[in-house]
């Protein structure tokens, strides 16, 4: 896989996952409005901005790497890359409807982290990472 291409996987997987992780943090805080500047820490919406780059380019991102590395059975990968674009689309238009609220207080993150679509793209991001890791100690 080109350098290129690795750097955008990296980004696309470091969107999510570090916006899933924020979104605990933010979520325990128990915060009925939104922080927007000063000492109070950062703001949310930088991490669900990066979350839904990430969400938008993730399943593009890991069908480039297996085109790139996977001889043999590449077409499963691909089909499953399908359900994880699929489930992408869903947890992204969530993230937006919330970046949309003209205040996002806690209680609405924590629902977006209990969101099915959500743990499904964390899920099959885990999966195929995993997958595609193990076929490289293999080789």
């Amino acid at each position: 896989m080109s350098e290129e291409n690795k750097e955008k996987l990296r980004i696309s997987i470091d969107g999510v996952e570090k916006g899933y992780e924020f979104m605990l943090a933010y979520a325990a805080q128990g915060r009925d409005f939104e922080y927007t500047g000063g000492g109070g820490g950062p703001s949310i919406r930088g991490y669900l901005e990066d979350m839904t780059k990430g969400l938008e380019t993730i399943a593009d991102d890991f069908e480039n790497e297996i085109n790139d590395e996977i001889q043999s059975g590449a077409h499963l990968f691909i089909d499953f890359v399908d359900v994880l674009r699929n489930d992408a689309v869903k947890a992204k238009t969530a993230v937006e409807m919330v970046l949309a609220l003209p205040s996002i207080g806690s209680q609405v993150v924590d629902n977006l982290n209990a969101s099915i679509h959500l743990r499904a793209v964390l899920t099959d991001l885990f999966l195929v990472d995993e997958a595609l890791s193990s076929l490289s100690r293999v080789e």
